[in-house]
């Protein structure tokens, strides 16, 4: 316990000194990167103690109707860049180390088991290359693939898996479960357009798919996919120290994101459809873990597919990332009426993340699991609110309900009772907890610089988030020493020791996505802020599918009043092969987009909508294409090339855990 002693000296010193010595010379070194304190080694002692971790049924469901996996040593790209090493999470083995929550090494270690399974009699999953599961169903002629990862070439990796070990056969039909990319992003490493066209195949979505897929991430989606780095670990080492899993998969490839449109949307009130002699009963599951999703029955098979709706994990009612708040009401109602329908009817669920679930009694009393958590993380919330609990009050207060000791499939790998409370109070109740303290407080850096001066200055202030630290009290030493960081970002101790908290945070949590956000924080801290890349305009896939009016939006997003040394103007924006006009109104304080040509534009701008999606995922500039004929500009090019000129281009790798 020396940092306890030295931290008492410390305290002595600043209060004579005033501790104004930014650097904070006189504090001892954080602890070397990458060890467990005793505090650490004891709540995961003590989870483990309190869980039946070796309980084996879920690894005999993992393992079950294993077929074959891939051999080589990576999906890569057609250049050879890996996508996706097949090896990365083999150190998954033995028993959990000190740096690894027991239950989150446990449920690791299942959802990196790769390869194909038989699911049951023409029912198959290719597992482990992705963070989500492609679902393969053989109909009369062919395949019918449900959900085609996240990646063109982990997709096509593996339907050649199912092809090499069942037998070729074409693709004959693809559904969408629901709108996120994992379930997507793959489609052309399964089929193109071209033959989707000339073999009719069906293309199956929920409705409102075409719009919600591309919609989410676009006015938000910079900062959303900057924070996804942290709540995914993509820039930390595969190791017993690092990312471990996300808890709802293993990790994110690293490949092409593409979008092949659905050629048909189930309407909201489902329905039944016949697909190459499968019969498919479609649920609408839209507004719970997506707003658009649907659930399937397959009568002949007596299996339910629950989509990302129940899996073998409490999920996000506000992830990480960032989106907006989900309702965990409708989540625990959508998965309650799927048990009213089909519990009885089913011999086997299988969703799209994890593993299948066998038998009537098995999948009941799993549907029962993942309806009951939501309902109590939103019931538990509200009774707390209503009677006077803030946010964080509510969440403190959540007691773990007692069936999530065995069922596993319900724990939060992935989402947590304590945020997920949090998410479900913003819902009813917004972003405060009604304190008017707390409603118009000061920036986080103006804050800390006060809150150092008040704890007595750098020195201090870090001395006492070093004693909490000493005590296992990592939460106030990351409130106290976050303080000293935000007030000066460049004093470096203060960052080592934040990252050190962070990183026994991490090391204890059993969320995946809450042990890889607070590690690679920790990397920011000790690192400074990655720089692994340029930016990601977009797929151009995604891109071209984005309506109109709404990459117009998010173009007035990215205007900085301040550039513009113009009066107000209007530019039109005409797109001669929709047939679309649109209207910006650049003003000193905004440019807002309106339908239509108005008769005191500025400028005309006339082009196509490929240009424009050339312009907005940097294959062309402005002027390459007016050269080619592909843009041309009416009226005051000036007013024009002044509005081109203050967008600002969003910066990716911002800081996060640094001011």
């Amino acid at each position: 316990m020396k940092y306890r002693i030295l931290s008492a000296g410390l305290l002595a010193l600043a209060a004579c000194s005033g501790g104004n010595e930014t650097g904070a010379t006189n504090v001892p070194d954080a602890p070397a990167p990458g060890t467990a304190t005793d505090f650490t080694k004891s709540a995961n002692a003590a989870l483990a103690q309190r869980l039946p971790l070796d309980d084996q049924q879920d690894f005999d469901d993992a393992n079950r109707g294993f077929l074959a996996a891939i051999e080589a040593d990576a999906i890569t790209k057609p250049d050879g860049t890996p996508v996706w090493p097949i090896k990365q999470f083999d150190f998954l083995d033995g028993e959990a180390p000190d740096t690894v929550n027991p239950s989150l090494w446990r449920q690791g270690k299942l959802v990196s088991k790769h390869g194909l399974f038989e699911v049951a009699d023409g029912i198959y999953q290719v597992r482990g290359y992705d963070l989500s599961v492609m679902s393969i169903i053989a109909g009369d002629t062919g395949w019918i693939i449900v959900d085609p990862l996240t990646n063109v070439e982990t997709a096509a990796a593996s339907l050649k898996l199912v092809n090499d070990t069942l037998g070729a056969r074409p693709v004959t039909g693809m559904l969408y479960t629901h709108s996120h990319a994992d379930h997507f992003g793959g489609a052309r490493g399964i089929i193109e357009e071209d033959e989707i066209a000339a073999r009719n195949v069906p293309v199956i979505a929920p409705h409102g798919f075409s719009v919600e897929a591309v919609s989410e991430n676009v006015l938000a989606g910079n900062h959303m996919a900057r924070r996804a780095t942290l709540m995914f670990g993509s820039t930390l080492e595969r190791s017993t120290t690092g990312h471990v899993s996300s808890g709802l998969g293993p990790g994110l490839p690293s490949g092409s994101v593409s979008l092949v449109l659905p050629t048909e949307e189930i309407p909201q009130e489902g329905g039944t459809r016949t697909i190459d002699g499968i019969v498919f009963e479609f649920m609408d599951a839209g507004g719970t873990e997506a707003p658009a999703e649907f659930m399937f029955y397959l009568p002949q098979k007596r299996a339910l597919c629950t989509a990302e709706v129940a899996t073998a994990t409490f999920h996000n009612v506000l992830t990480p990332r960032g989106s907006k708040s989900r309702d965990a009401l409708r989540w625990s109602e959508v998965i309650d009426d799927a048990l009213q329908r089909y519990g009885d009817r089913s011999d086997l669920v299988f969703a799209s993340h994890h593993w299948p679930r066998w038998g009537t009694e098995n999948v009941k009393s799993y549907l029962r699991g993942q309806r009951d958590v939501y309902r109590y993380a939103h019931d538990a919330t509200l009774r707390r609110a209503n009677q006077g609990s803030g946010k964080t009050e509510a969440a403190e207060s959540m007691e773990e309900p007692e069936f999530l000791t065995s069922a596993f499939h319900a724990r939060g790998y992935y989402g947590t009772l304590n945020h997920n409370s949090k998410a479900v109070y913003q819902h009813y109740y917004g972003w405060w907890s009604g304190v008017p303290a707390s409603y118009h407080r000061h920036p986080p850096e103006e804050v800390a610089k006060r809150y150092v001066a008040a704890l007595g200055g750098a020195d201090a202030a870090l001395a006492k988030g070093i004693e909490a630290y000493e005590t296992g009290d990592y939460r106030w030493a990351a409130e106290l020493i976050n303080h000293v960081v935000f007030a000066d970002g460049e004093n470096q101790k203060a960052r080592n020791w934040l990252a050190a908290t962070y990183e026994q945070i991490g090391y204890q949590a059993e969320s995946g996505a809450w042990r890889s956000y607070f590690l690679a924080g920790a990397q920011e801290l000790r690192n400074g802020v990655p720089a692994v890349g340029g930016v990601n305009p977009g797929s151009p896939d995604v891109i071209r599918a984005v309506p109109t009016r709404l990459m117009l939006n998010a173009l007035a997003t990215r205007y900085a009043p301040e550039k513009m040394t113009l009066d107000p103007f209007a530019i039109g924006f005409d797109f001669t092969d929709t047939k679309e006009a649109f209207t910006i109104h650049v003003s000193q304080s905004m440019a807002l987009v309106s339908s239509g040509l108005k008769d005191d534009t500025a400028a005309k701008v006339t082009l196509t909508r490929d240009a424009f999606n050339k312009l907005i995922t940097q294959q062309a500039t402005f002027q390459e294409l007016a050269a080619q004929g592909d843009v041309s500009v009416e009226g005051q090019s000036a007013a024009a090339g002044a509005f081109l000129l203050s967008l600002e281009t969003p910066q990716f790798w911002f800081p996060v855990a640094t001011p």
